[in-house]
């Protein structure tokens, strides 16, 4: 028996939280998640695949960047407000000269300073998943 058959015949039962944690995310694929849960996921995946750069472009391509960042400044922490504020303006430096090297490095900053903060996203995101139903 190799260790393949050991893991299919050994099956892993979720928690509630994490079959909750999961539902959220199957909401939010389908777009069936409420604001500001919905902008604030989007915010954690477009950083956590390309950054601030990347949330930026992406949201600004598909949607109201503006009104997606009003809706994050509601449920934020204080911290993670003044780091996304900061990362839009080295966006706006960038938009208008791009190679600028001390906006760049302020993005870079900011990615950091999201990474290093993202508990406390991954908190308010598992305070609004325990509120659903499974």
């Amino acid at each position: 028996m190799g260790l393949f058959d050991i893991f299919k015949k050994k099956k892993v039962e979720l928690t509630e939280e994490q079959l909750k944690w999961n539902k959220m995310w199957e909401l939010w694929t389908e777009e069936k998640t409420k604001s500001p849960y919905t902008e604030l996921m989007t915010y954690q995946s477009e950083i956590n695949n390309g950054g601030h750069s990347q949330y930026f472009c992406n949201v600004d391509n598909v949607s109201d960047l503006k009104k997606e960042m009003s809706a994050l400044e509601e449920i934020l922490t204080l911290l993670l407000r003044e780091n996304l504020q900061k990362a839009y303006e080295a966006h706006l430096i960038l938009e208008e000269k791009e190679d600028d090297e001390k906006a760049e490095e302020v993005l870079e900053q900011c990615d950091d300073v999201f990474y290093e903060n993202e508990e406390q996203i991954n908190h308010i995101l598992q305070e609004y998943a325990n509120t659903l139903e499974i």
